[in-house]
């Protein structure tokens, strides 16, 4: 067996990793992705894989034939699924890492899953933006294996906190430092939707700067709005695990449900207009919701 980097799953997050450790250390990593059998989407994955040193494996058992430590980078909602169709292939030499945002309860799903075959198992969690950072994205571990995982991926310029030895732990972070960002995205978002019916989105923002001057409002605003436009599904998705995760510690997840209400609303219009038509600058970003926004 080769002592290689795989990835399971190769969307933004891991296609960025991967271009950062082919960047910085031409090293070759293997992936497998299901979108690699659609034959109208195949071609651009194949070309994203190549342009940043990755060779597309054609199953997961290739894959785990071809690397000892895998990455699972796949949608939310896929991360069990995803585990259990690569555990009857993996075996004590290897190390499996899910960096998916996902609640602590499924962390532990893929954790007995892959442990059942012999493989060690570590709960990741990507507390940055990864587009931003490749593989220096901030990242929690979690589980007996974490140390490991860290010693291995630290020389190619990853930055791993290990935060404890229960699986679940990074999930639990990461889930509920998401009730309070991802609830100032959606409260950002309500605000400058019902600013737009007046056109005092800037007034608004300005007041929210003199009133509290430790924070960029209008860079913060639209930053925001860009997030949504571009990840509005994936941020959905997140919150709905965060509010499972609240049902499971018999906490009612208002806030994360409310939040995740608003996301889902508006996600589907920012990215109709971000897409044609990019806002130039900050300012303009916070205009988006306005009548006269070209859609």
């Amino acid at each position: 067996m080769n002592a290689r980097i795989g990835f399971l799953g190769f969307g933004e997050a891991a296609s960025a990793i991967a271009g950062g450790i082919w960047r910085d250390h031409r090293l070759h990593a293997v992936a497998y992705d299901v979108v690699l059998s659609t034959p109208d989407r195949a071609g651009a994955l194949l070309d994203r894989a190549a342009a940043v040193g990755v060779t597309l494996l054609e199953s997961t058992a290739r894959l785990a034939e071809a690397a000892d430590l895998i990455l699972s980078a796949v949608v939310a909602s896929r991360a069990a699924d995803a585990a259990a169709s690569i555990a009857p292939h993996l075996g004590p030499a290897h190390l499996y890492a899910d960096l998916n945002s996902v609640a602590p309860a499924t962390k532990v799903r893929v954790h007995e899953c892959v442990t059942a075959r012999g493989a060690r198992c570590v709960d990741l969690a990507v507390m940055q933006a990864v587009a931003r950072h490749a593989q220096g994205v901030p990242m929690l571990a979690a589980g007996k294996a974490a140390d490991e995982l860290r010693a291995r991926l630290e020389p190619l310029g990853f930055r791993i906190e290990v935060v404890g030895e229960e699986i679940g732990q990074a999930a639990a972070i990461k889930m509920f430092r998401s009730i309070l960002v991802k609830g100032m995205e959606a409260l950002f978002l309500e605000c400058l939707e019902a600013a737009s019916t007046y056109e005092v989105e800037d007034r608004v923002l300005v007041s929210l700067q003199e009133s509290m001057p430790g924070m960029d409002w209008i860079g913060q605003a639209a930053y925001l709005t860009g997030r949504t436009a571009a990840h509005g599904d994936r941020r959905v998705a997140e919150l709905r695990e965060v509010a499972a995760t609240l049902r499971d510690l018999e906490i009612e997840p208002i806030m994360a449900e409310a939040a995740a209400a608003r996301l889902h609303a508006s996600a589907p219009r920012l990215a109709r207009r971000y897409r044609a038509h990019p806002p130039a600058t900050p300012e303009e970003a916070v205009r988006v919701f306005r009548k006269g926004a070209r859609p």
